[in-house]
């Protein structure tokens, strides 16, 4: 696909003016303000750079534009997603605005929960799931780091009354719900509730993620795996589809109110 010759070409363009001002990955990830795990993934085509990545680029090596056009190029290739490191992407990011109709979202589930999630359709092996819920649970650090993302999570009221696992896994998740939104300040939690009706959230759920330099992308998550979305059109249509689910939600207070009220109904 021409995607991935654009996409090569600017990997081979970064390389090449690299080496020609004699700088290392981190020397240049240090001058372009990122980490120098994403120099290296970008420099070998597994992350697809930025506008700010290649806006930097363009000032260190005054590329006259260079890297910015290859960018554009990139960036109006991309027909299908652009798959890449979620977990990544979240734990740099310095806000999280999360949708959720169907489920506890992943950073806010207990480990009862997780397990039980995880443990139904018998897609995963026993060990298989284990590793699955350590994995989760040890996302779940970004939120209490130095500096967490400012963390909004809205879910539909469905999400509190639909078992999974038990009533004790259930009530035990509700519980933890509260004591998220009461207690970490950058984390907000919202319900839409049921007497809403259709509202845009039925479509399914995602993330949009700010990270410390650049754009905002969008996570959508599918069956098997999810995607990150980065094209500017995509972002601001996503944007708008959460300014208007948030319309529809609950103030924090009304809905932490909300979930200890039906974790009463799990006991």
């Amino acid at each position: 696909m021409e995607r991935s010759s654009m996409l090569e070409h600017f990997a081979e363009e970064l390389r090449l003016a690299r080496a020609g001002a004699g700088m290392s990955q981190g020397a240049l990830a240090e001058a372009l303000s990122y980490s120098a795990a994403l120099v290296a993934k970008v420099e070998t085509g597994e992350r697809r750079p930025s506008l700010d990545f290649a806006r930097r680029s363009d000032t260190v090596f005054g590329g006259d534009g260079r890297f910015e056009r290859i960018q554009r190029r990139i960036s109006r290739e991309t027909v299908v997603p652009w798959f890449r490191d979620w977990p990544g992407i979240e734990a740099e990011a310095t806000a999280l605005r999360s949708f959720e109709p169907l489920c506890v979202p992943g950073l806010l589930q207990t480990e009862g929960y997780a397990r039980a999630l995880l443990s139904s359709g018998g897609l995963f092996a026993s060990d298989e799931v284990e590793q699955q819920v350590m994995t989760r649970l040890d996302r779940q650090g970004v939120l209490t780091r130095n500096r967490p993302p400012l963390l909004t999570a809205v879910i539909d009221e469905h999400v509190l009354r639909r078992r999974i696992g038990d009533t004790e896994v259930m009530g035990e998740q509700l519980r933890y719900l509260v004591k998220v939104g009461s207690t970490l300040p950058r984390a907000r939690i919202q319900v839409v509730p049921l007497s809403v009706g259709a509202y845009p959230g039925i479509n399914g759920p995602f993330v949009i993620a700010t990270p410390p330099h650049g754009e905002d992308v969008v996570y959508q998550e599918g069956q098997l795996h999810g995607q990150v979305v980065d094209r500017a059109e995509h972002v601001r249509q996503m944007v708008e589809v959460w300014e208007s689910i948030r319309g529809e939600a609950l103030s924090q207070q009304q809905s932490l109110d909300l979930i200890a009220e039906v974790a009463e109904t799990w006991t």
